[in-house]
C-alpha cells in the first residue's frame, strides 16, 4: 500500500522538475529579435542539450534496461531498433507536413523579420519554419519529460530521498531545455508569452507521464517498454537537431557561433547530469 504521504510527494517533486523548463524559458525575455548572433548561438545550443542528453543519458539508460531485462546481445539490439524506430517517426512526420516552398532555403534574421512587402511571403514562410522548429523542439523534450516524469514518480514512491536528489538534478537540466525551445518561438512570433507558453507546456509532460503511470500504465508497464520508448525519444531529439537545429543555426549566424552555442549546451548539459551522480 503507497502512503498518501509519499504519493503527495512524488507528484509535487515531478511538478517541481517539469515546471522548471519555464525558468529556462525566461531567456527570451531578454532577446532583441534581429540579434542574429544570439539566436545563432541558441539554435546551436539547444542542438548541443539534446545531443548530449540523446547520447549520454537516454541511449545508455535504455540500453542497460533492456539489456537487463533481455541479455547483453538482445537488448542492445532493440535499444539500436527502437533508437532509428525513433528516427524513422519524425523523419516521416516531418515530410508529412505540407510547405509552400522547401523550409530549408532560410533567410537572415533581419530578411525573415522585415515588414512583407505587398505579394511577397517570404518572411512569412521563414517565421512558420522557426515557429515549426520550436514547436518540434517542444514535442521532442515533452516527449523526453514524459518518460522522466515517471522515473521521477515512481523513484519517489520507492524511495524519498532519491527521489527528492533525482527531481533536482532533473529541473537543473531542464533550465537550458526551456531555452531550446523559447527561443526560436520568440523569434518566430515575436511574442514572450507564446515563448514561454510553449515551454511551460512541455515542462507539464513531466507531471503528465507521473499521472499517466499511476491511473492508466502501472499495472501494464514494464522495463522492455520503458527501454524501447525511451530509446526511440533518443532517436527523436538526435533527427531534430540534426536536420532542424543546427542547419538554422548555420543559416542565422556566423559558424563558430553555432559551434560555440553546440558545446555550451552540451558542457551545461554534462554538469546538471554530473549532480546526480
Amino acid at each position: 500500500m503507497i502512503e498518501s504521504e509519499n504519493l503527495w510527494l512524488a507528484f509535487g517533486l515531478t511538478l517541481f522538475a517539469g515546471l522548471s523548463t519555464g525558468i529556462g524559458s525566461t531567456l527570451a525575455f531578454f532577446a532583441q529579435p534581429t540579434n542574429k548572433k544570439f539566436l545563432s548561438a541558441v539554435l546551436g545550443f539547444s542542438a548541443g542539450v539534446m545531443l548530449y542528453v540523446s547520447f549520454i543519458e537516454v541511449f545508455p539508460v535504455a540500453q542497460e534496461i533492456l539489456q537487463e531485462e533481455l541479455g547483453t546481445s538482445k537488448g542492445t539490439l532493440y535499444t539500436v531498433i527502437g533508437f532509428f524506430a525513433g528516427i524513422f517517426i519524425i523523419a516521416l512526420i516531418d515530410r508529412m507536413i505540407p510547405y509552400a516552398e522547401n523550409p530549408h532555403e532560410l533567410k537572415n534574421t533581419e530578411e525573415m523579420l522585415r515588414p512583407l512587402p505587398q505579394g511577397e511571403n517570404k518572411d512569412i514562410i521563414n517565421k512558420k519554419y522557426l515557429a515549426r522548429m520550436g514547436m518540434f523542439t517542444a514535442l521532442a523534450i515533452a516527449i523526453h519529460n514524459f518518460p522522466e516524469g515517471i522515473v521521477t514518480f515512481f523513484s519517489t514512491l520507492q524511495d524519498p530521498a532519491l527521489g527528492i536528489s533525482l527531481a533536482i538534478a532533473i529541473a537543473i537540466h531542464n533550465i537550458p531545455e526551456g531555452i531550446a525551445i523559447s527561443v526560436p518561438i520568440y523569434y518566430a512570433t515575436g511574442s514572450r508569452s507564446k515563448a514561454f507558453l510553449y515551454s511551460f507546456l512541455s515542462g507539464l509532460a513531466e507531471p503528465a507521464g507521473a499521472l499517466a503511470f499511476y491511473f492508466f500504465l502501472m499495472p501494464f508497464f514494464n522495463e522492455v517498454v520503458f527501454g524501447m520508448v525511451f530509446s526511440a525519444v533518443g532517436g527523436v531529439m538526435v533527427f531534430i537537431s540534426l536536420d532542424e537545429l543546427l542547419p538554422a543555426a548555420q543559416k542565422y549566424g556566423a559558424h563558430h557561433h553555432s559551434i560555440y552555442g553546440l558545446i555550451l549546451g552540451m558542457l551545461v548539459m554534462a554538469v546538471s547530469l554530473l549532480i546526480i551522480i
